[in-house]
């Protein structure tokens, strides 16, 4: 596997497991829409998650949540470039992932200062996405979904879930290679994106098993429903239940987790680490 995420500037290490923190620019977001309204609010919590412990701070301005309606890309183009701009300019050391499926947007981002693209459609909702990233040479978060947004939760229906998303990688990858992009690809088996409740778990049990594509693995899965409603719950209630699957994923083989609490999650890599290198 890959040990550096590689920038034209930087880098950064993934012998241990990075932390991803969450920063939603959108009104509807299934747990913390419209928490950061304006440039104060999401500068406030840019800091508190670095002071925490965030190695990478992801950026969305649409809302992916089951249901969600399509947003258009003036829109997000609006949301989402100024706040880049002044969040690289208030923390120039940061490291800014952006979470877009548009190849225009991802431009633009990289332009006002980002560093990663993460596209939750892998490269599928939009043709020009791949070809870009080649360009930007940029690292890029490759994630699975069936279906879209609006209607991937309306009963999905696979044979073999992890075999699937096993062949979607292996297209997907081949793909890339042709464009000669061969590295700097994380990848996300979507937890939540078209999946069952019982597909998220399988899905986790088996996550060792993407390994053998050598790129490192991200999991989001902070607060969402495969937490909350099996404890009868909901997302503002979720904490303790992310902390136990982060946990499990970790001890599967993830390499980054995608977050809303910093915090926790930095606690949960450190007993990790330690756990780890207790030697029988």
């Amino acid at each position: 596997m890959q040990h550096h995420l590689q920038f034209k500037t930087k880098s950064i290490s993934l012998e241990k497991p990075l932390i991803i923190g969450i920063l939603n620019l959108t009104p509807d977001s299934f747990y913390d829409g419209g928490f950061y309204k304006d440039e104060k609010g999401f500068l406030l919590r840019v800091e508190k998650m670095l002071e925490e412990g965030a190695d990478i701070i992801d950026i969305g301005a649409v809302s992916t949540r089951p249901g969600a309606e399509d947003v258009i890309l003036e829109d997000e183009t609006r949301r989402l470039i100024p706040a880049i701009k002044k969040i690289a300019q208030e923390f120039p050391e940061a490291i800014l992932s952006i979470d877009t499926y548009r190849s225009e947007v991802a431009k633009k981002a990289i332009h006002a200062g980002a560093h990663i693209i993460n596209d939750i459609s892998g490269g599928l909702f939009d043709p020009e996405m791949f070809q870009t990233i080649a360009q930007l040479k940029v690292p890029y978060i490759l994630m699975h979904i069936k279906g879209t947004p609006k209607n991937m939760q309306q009963n999905p229906q696979y044979s073999n879930v992890v075999k699937e998303i096993t062949g979607f990688f292996k297209q997907r990858l081949s793909k890339l290679k042709e464009l000669g992009i061969t590295g700097n690809i994380i990848l996300d088996p979507g937890f939540g994106f078209g999946k069952s409740l019982e597909d998220n778990y399988m899905l986790l049990k088996n996550l060792s098993s993407f390994k053998d594509f050598g790129c490192p693995l991200l999991v989001g899965i902070s607060r969402k429903s495969m937490i909350y409603k099996v404890l009868g719950t909901k997302p503002s209630e979720a904490l303790n239940g992310t902390t136990v699957i982060h946990t499990l994923a970790l001890l599967n083989g993830a390499n980054i987790l995608r977050v809303h609490d910093v915090k926790e999650a930095v606690e949960v890599v450190k007993l990790m680490e330690v756990y780890k290198g207790i030697e029988m």
